[in-house]
C-alpha cells in the first residue's frame, strides 16, 4: 500500500466519527492495537526527546523501507504513536520525507490536541523524519 493510500485509510477511518469524543476512543483504540515494542530498545537513545510522556520510536531499515517500533507510557499517546506508524511504517526514507502529516489535521487530530501534546507530536514528527534522512543517506553509500 503506498504513502496516499495509507492517509486516505487514516482519514476515512477517523472521519467516520462526527465528534471528537469518538474519535478520542478510536486512537486509543489504535494505540491498544499496536504491537510490542521491543524491551531492549527501550533505551534513552531511542526516546524522543519534547514530549511531556514517555515515547521510544525504534527504526530498521530492511530491504530499502523503514519499519518502525514505538510505545509511549501514556494511552492517548501511544494512540498517536500506532496512527503516525500507521502511515509512516514499511515505507521508504524517500516517501516518508515527501508525505507531510497533513492527514492529522484532516482528521482533527492537532485542533484538540494540548499545547504540551502538539509539541510531542512535532518532536515524533521530526524523529521519524531524521530517521528517514539518515537511512536515505546510507543508501546512497
Amino acid at each position: 500500500m503506498n504513502m496516499s493510500d495509507r492517509t486516505t485509510q487514516i482519514t476515512q477511518r477517523f472521519l467516520q466519527f462526527h465528534d471528537w469524543e469518538d474519535r478520542y476512543k478510536e486512537l486509543i483504540q489504535l494505540g491498544r492495537s499496536l504491537g510490542e515494542y521491543p524491551e531492549d530498545k527501550r533505551d534513552e537513545k531511542y526516546k524522543v526527546k519534547g514530549c511531556q510522556s514517555q515515547v521510544w520510536l525504534y527504526p530498521e531499515l530492511k530491504d530499502g523501507r523503514v519499519h518502525f517500533y514505538g510505545d509511549s507510557d501514556a494511552v492517548l499517546v501511544k494512540g498517536i504513536v500506532a496512527l503516525l506508524l500507521a502511515v509512516y511504517s514499511d515505507a521508504t526514507p524517500e516517501e516518508i520525507l515527501n508525505t507531510k502529516p497533513d492527514f492529522l489535521k484532516e482528521v482533527g487530530i492537532t485542533e484538540h490536541l494540548s499545547m504540551n501534546r502538539s509539541s510531542g507530536l512535532a518532536a515524533m514528527m521530526k524523529q521519524i523524519q531524521m530517521y528517514a534522512v539518515v537511512f536515505k543517506s546510507l543508501q546512497k553509500v
